[in-house]
């Protein structure tokens, strides 16, 4: 039984990250993903950046989704997206709770 309940506690906790990645990236002032990013259920979205869907697909490995959101720039020094954890735009925490929600998608 105690298994369980440290199951649920562990569902419940992983939903908690992704509903707090979700309110972080829809919010204009804070992660504004959609001001470039089409993200399904998301109001008013930009196309200057690539629709976020089929994430976990295409970046099977979150580090390497964590590390674009915390500085694209190393790996694409051209790109539009700003350094959201070099900047400290967003914490590493927050940067984890978008990845799992971007990964939901």
């Amino acid at each position: 039984m105690a298994a369980l309940t440290g199951f649920a506690a562990g569902t419940a906790l992983a939903q908690s990250a992704v509903t707090d990645g979700q309110k972080l990236a829809f919010d204009r002032g804070k992660g504004n993903c959609l001001t470039c990013h089409v993200i399904k259920g998301g109001d008013l979205p930009g196309t200057i950046g690539p629709e976020l869907k089929d994430i976990k697909a295409k970046y099977p490995d979150r580090n390497e989704l964590a590390a674009i959101i915390f500085d694209e720039t190393k790996r694409n020094p051209q790109t539009m997206m700003p350094p959201f954890g070099r900047n400290r735009i967003l914490t590493e925490q927050e940067i984890s709770a978008i990845v799992d929600f971007l990964q939901t998608l």
